[in-house]
C-alpha cells in the first residue's frame, strides 16, 4: 500500500508516532502517503487510546487541523496542543516539544531497516519500528 502526497512531495508511506517525554515509542501507525495527515492522526489516537491511558495533554505537529483537536477532545477528553513554527523560515529549527519526535525519527533512521521502504505490508513496517524501538530501549538499559 503506497501512495503519493502532493503537498509534501512524498512517495511511499507516512509514519505517525506517539512518544513519551523521553522520546520512547508509545504507538505507531504506517499508511499510504496519499492518506491525509488528519486521517493518520485519527488512526494513531484510536490505537493510542487502546494501548495507553491517562493522558491529559498531547503535543502535535502544526499540520493537524482544528477538526482533529475537537475530535480528540470529544472522543477521549484529551487536549491536543499544536506546536507551531516560530517563524515562516525554511529548514530545521528546534521547536519546544516537537524536537522529541524528530529525535525519535532520527534514532529509528539509524537502523538500516528504515532507510528504505522494504516492507510491502504497512503492518510489517509498524512491527519493524516497534522492534527497532525495543532495541533502543534495551541498549539504554544495558548502559545503566
Amino acid at each position: 500500500m503506497r501512495g503519493y502526497d502532493g503537498g509534501k512531495k512524498v512517495k511511499g508511506r507516512k509514519r505517525h508516532i506517539a512518544v513519551d517525554t523521553l522520546g520512547l515509542l508509545l504507538c505507531v501507525v504506517v499508511h499510504a502517503a496519499s492518506t491525509s495527515d488528519s486521517r493518520g492522526v485519527h488512526l494513531l489516537l484510536l490505537r493510542l487510546h487502546r494501548q495507553v491511558t491517562g493522558f491529559v495533554k498531547i503535543f502535535v505537529d502544526g499540520g493537524y487541523k482544528k477538526g482533529c483537536i475537537d475530535w480528540a477532545r470529544a472522543m477521549f477528553g484529551w487536549t491536543l496542543e499544536v506546536v507551531k513554527r516560530l517563524d515562516g523560515g525554511k529548514g530545521f529549527k528546534v521547536m519546544p516539544k516537537r524536537w522529541i519526535v524528530e529525535r525519535t525519527f532520527a534514532w529509528l533512521g539509524n537502523d538500516r531497516l528504515h532507510a528504505k521502504d522494504y516492507h510491502h505490508n504497512p503492518r510489517h513496517a509498524e512491527t519493524a519500528i516497534y522492534t527497532t524501538s525495543t532495541r533502543i530501549i534495551l541498549r539504554r538499559l544495558a548502559e545503566i
